[in-house]
């Protein structure tokens, strides 16, 4: 069975998001830490995981993923003080 994730990644500042979706979130974590000179995620220094939650299903990790990027900043930040006030990096535990 595969399990769905929506994470989001923050640089040591905390002065950028990123929201994204994974059927696999160790590898993505490895991917966005060795990523591409242009990407995003480099260019800000996006290596932090703070945030991921898990469904069994595609299509709910997608909706997830789109609503977590309309939201504002403050949503955004009371969601991942919920789960981790401290903004610790969760990715030690992949």
């Amino acid at each position: 069975m595969h399990m769905f994730y929506v994470y989001i990644l923050t640089n040591k500042n905390h002065t950028t998001l990123y929201i994204g979706m994974t059927n696999n979130l160790k590898r993505r974590l490895i991917q966005h830490k060795n990523g591409k000179k242009n990407s995003f995620s480099v260019r800000y220094n996006l290596d932090k995981l703070v945030y991921f939650e898990t469904t069994k299903y595609v299509l709910n990790a997608i909706k997830r993923e789109k609503q977590l990027k309309k939201w504002n900043r403050e949503w955004k930040n009371n969601l991942i003080n919920g789960l981790n006030p401290d903004w610790n990096d969760l990715s030690d535990n992949f």
